[in-house]
């Protein structure tokens, strides 16, 4: 990225880029598509999301398309499948939460009839928009994210952190946090 009125943390990544420009931000309502996103940003946790993003094709594969469906019944041996793919990131914790989360996930749809209904109510079923004039204000964390923490966690959730909240709500175009002078800030509402 050379222009500096755009969001500059995609640097000069040209998958980190097209994420930025075609995804990031943009208000999601897709079931399938937002646990693709709760598993991937699980899997971020203590690592970067370059790192998640360059996996992302494996993951899709390795995990069955992020159909939750499948991926609640792994038994132990899908799980030492995953565990042997040198494509994926390799931690046992995130594996076993990806599998739990798949049943919560579920559990969620047949109360809510979609995860969409539960997930947006954190921010009233719009998007925030935080009007951001520099990465250096970009938050980490929202009393948002932190109720939404709280409540996935307490219906059994694993790796649903507030910051981990956060980087969901920001991919599912829950908050949009593009810079000020970014051509992709458009006020995006849900």
């Amino acid at each position: 990225m050379t222009d500096l009125n755009t969001c500059q943390w995609p640097s000069a990544d040209p998958l980190m880029i097209r994420y930025h420009d075609e995804e990031w931000g943009v208000p999601l309502h897709d079931d399938q598509k937002l646990f693709e996103f709760l598993v991937l940003d699980a899997f971020q946790a203590g690592l970067s999301w370059r790192t998640v993003l360059h996996k992302r094709e494996n993951f899709r594969r390795a995990f069955d398309g992020f159909d939750a469906s499948k991926i609640a019944e792994y038994n132990e041996s899908e799980y030492e499948r995953l565990m042997a793919d040198a494509g994926i990131i390799r931690n046992k914790a995130k594996i076993r939460g990806t599998i739990q989360n798949a049943k919560c996930f579920l559990a969620v749809q047949q109360e809510y009839d979609t995860f969409d209904k539960f997930i947006w109510q954190f921010t009233g079923g719009k998007t925030i928009d935080n009007k951001l004039e520099s990465l250096s204000a970009m938050p980490a964390s929202s009393p948002e994210s932190d109720a939404m923490s709280k409540e996935l966690k307490r219906r059994g959730f694993k790796f649903v952190g507030s910051t981990i909240c956060y980087a969901f709500m920001q991919a599912a175009g829950m908050v949009n946090d593009h810079l000020a002078g970014c051509p992709n800030r458009k006020s995006n509402q849900s």
